[in-house]
């Protein structure tokens, strides 16, 4: 198997990293960072998230699998001491694995410039020097006219970060759905949004008309883009996918309670 290794440099990663090297010297794999099969993270979700963009032009054939070696890892499935384990999982392989969607991003702009991205995460747009005014079209048709300090676009998967903070719903990933959050919204009797998180459907196409391009900022998971010279944002579910190796990849609500609510509490019956 051609296994590539993706790693921050903390102290505790750079010894997990020692450790699977040293389980891997049987033969049964290959370190191979340029075409692998398999791309092993060891760190957190952040440095996940920057292997799934590096590899990002080969995400139909390869499955991610992640060790944690911080206090928290929403995507990773395991811990810094289960190197060994893991291991084992990849030798027992059968190819399986869990896709997620993906979040397309397409940015024209004013020059002509069609530049297309994806997300895993979320794709946010926001003003840094003053209030965001941008034209909201869903499927060709204007929806409204937001005034704000932004606008957030995430994925199932990226539903519980930027946006469960802005008031989004959580979204079970194996929906195919991107959902749309709006920052601090100016809401009186001139300007008017809905205010409310929406959640669009696979076929529907998202389209954003900023009108005041200064200080524009786009955000695309951990990358960020001066956007001044931005005409217009485009989203919709992509047509790539991301994927995972299945043997122990946990359930979506595991995940959830575990980072969110940390021990199930069982309720005593009244008596």
């Amino acid at each position: 198997m051609r296994v590539a290794l993706v790693y921050n440099h903390s102290d505790k990663s750079l010894e997990v990293v020692q450790e699977f090297l040293k389980l891997c010297q049987d033969g049964q794999f290959i370190r191979d960072d340029k075409n692998p099969e398999v791309v092993v993270t060891i760190g957190g979700d952040g440095t996940l998230l920057g292997a799934v963009h590096k590899y990002g032009d080969q995400l139909d054939k390869v499955r991610f699998a992640g060790i944690h070696t911080g206090h928290l890892g929403f995507y990773t499935d395991w811990r810094d001491y289960e190197a060994a384990e893991l291991i084992e999982s990849l030798k027992k392989d059968q190819s399986e694995s869990v896709s997620y969607p993906l979040l397309d991003v397409t940015i024209t702009k004013n020059d002509g410039q069609v530049c297309n991205y994806f997300a895993l995460n979320e794709a946010t747009i926001r003003k840094v020097n003053g209030t965001l005014f941008c034209e909201v079209i869903i499927n060709n048709e204007l929806f409204e006219n937001f005034r704000g300090d932004g606008l957030c676009i995430s994925t199932p998967t990226g539903s519980t970060g930027l946006n469960k903070s802005l008031g989004g719903a959580i979204v079970h990933p194996f929906s195919e759905v991107i959902q749309l959050t709006e920052m601090a919204s100016i809401n009186n009797r001139v300007y008017r949004t809905l205010s409310s998180p929406m959640i669009l459907a696979k076929k529907d196409v998202l389209l954003l008309k900023p009108h005041s391009h200064d200080g524009m900022m786009v955000s695309i998971d951990h990358l960020n883009y001066e956007a001044d010279s931005f005409e217009t944002v485009q989203l919709k579910v992509s047509q790539k996918r991301v994927s995972f190796v299945r043997y122990r990849h946990n359930h979506f609500w595991d995940r959830v309670e575990e980072a969110f609510i940390g021990a199930r509490v069982v309720s005593k019956p009244c008596q």
